[in-house]
């Protein structure tokens, strides 16, 4: 996609005056490093600090009752779970007020179609509504299955107005908290509406995907660039790039959707199992169910594991895994890990392999490197537990 095609960013103008360097992503001009930085830098940066990363591309949004529904607290709860229930094999009936829940969106034959975060208020009388966070790359795609999975019962609203910032790292909540009182009370999945003279009602969320302690803020467009400069006078305040966002979460073992997720990988396949509760593995309905299901009693034949080459040389996506000269799987993410000082990877294994400390070999460029299947997450994860 030429550059003069792709969608830009609400904050472009703050990013051109940080020295941004841009590259398309799932549609749109996004910034990858920043001048005077790097990706190691950044990296580090966040790990050490409070990393700001511009988000804006994602997809937030709404769901709701029609309006005059008449439902009240759990009851209107339980009506627009219902509705999701239909696509995620996530309890979204069980969540608690506040409460964030990490799913997936299935298609018939248990593949998964999008990986989400799906968020109930935490307000007094909230009246039936989802807080909901989509991939880039598949907004569009994810929106029309659930308006035409929900028909009259119920609406999806975008965020279009609105821009999504992530505050990563270990000062993170002693910044937001300056700008932002209240938040530190927050605990790690929660969700809440936070009202503010300055920058209007910020929904914001503890969650993140660097394995680092932080929050995701949506912001009205109007408000969000006095709002970032707010957070980025703070010196302990950078911007990061989408570079320094991808080691971060490979580090953190997290999946990237297109990548190590995709329509022909059920949830027990990468290693997702725990994101199905035991309400839904009881009832069995909704999609894909009879093969993932399956697998939860039987095992799937293939795994999602941590990789650690053993030479210097990253085993990038798509290099095949090989054991005794068999290929037994592909790398889905690799790169450097700045961290743990060496290159990272994720990939599928034949179930028989994936066991920690399994040796085997990475084929790079026609030739077999050693490697071995770990443990995930590459670096320990730092949420602020409840």
């Amino acid at each position: 996609m030429a550059q003069s095609e792709m969608n830009s960013l609400p904050l472009a103008g703050l990013h051109r005056q940080a020295g941004a360097k841009w590259g398309g992503f799932a549609g749109y001009d996004m910034p990858l490093q920043y001048d005077g930085a790097g990706v190691i830098v950044e990296h580090q940066w966040t790990r050490e600090k409070a990393g700001l990363f511009d988000v804006s591309h994602m997809g937030p949004c709404f769901i709701g009752l029609p309006k005059g529904h008449g439902l009240t607290g759990d009851d209107a709860h339980a009506a627009i779970s219902a509705l999701i229930e239909q696509l995620v094999p996530g309890d979204i009936k069980g969540l608690k007020p506040g409460q964030i829940r990490y799913s997936v969106l299935l298609n018939e034959n248990g593949g998964v179609l999008d990986d989400l975060m799906i968020a109930r208020p935490s307000e007094p009388g909230a009246q039936g509504d989802l807080y909901v966070v989509v991939n880039a790359g598949c907004k569009d795609v994810d929106w029309a299955l659930m308006r035409a999975a929900f028909g009259d019962r119920g609406h999806v609203t975008r965020a279009d107005d609105r821009a999504l910032l992530a505050l990563q790292g270990p000062q993170a909540e002693a910044v937001l908290e300056a700008i932002v009182p209240g938040v530190a009370a927050m605990a790690f999945m929660t969700y809440g509406r936070f009202e503010s003279a300055a920058f209007g009602r910020l929904t914001i969320s503890r969650s993140g995907y660097t394995g680092e302690d932080g929050f995701e803020i949506l912001v009205r467009a109007e408000h969000a660039e006095a709002f970032a400069l707010a957070l980025l006078n703070n010196p302990s305040v950078r911007w990061i790039g989408l570079g320094a966002r991808d080691s971060l979460r490979l580090e953190a073992g997290l999946c990237l959707y297109g990548h190590d997720l995709d329509e022909a990988t059920s949830p027990i396949e990468a290693d997702l199992a725990w994101i199905i509760q035991k309400r839904r593995r009881a009832a069995g309905d909704f999609p894909g169910a009879a093969r993932i299901l399956k697998e939860l009693a039987q095992g799937a034949s293939r795994k999602r594991v941590g990789i650690k080459p053993l030479t210097p040389a990253p085993a990038r996506e798509g290099v095949e895994i090989a054991f005794d000269g068999a290929i037994i799987g592909k790398v889905t993410s690799g790169g450097f890990g700045p961290s743990v000082n060496g290159p990272v990877s994720m990939g599928y294994v034949e179930a028989r392999y994936a066991v920690s400390g399994q040796k085997i070999d990475l084929m790079i460029r026609g030739q077999a490197r050693p490697g071995e299947v770990v443990a995930l997450p590459f670096a320990p994860h730092r949420y602020k537990k409840g």
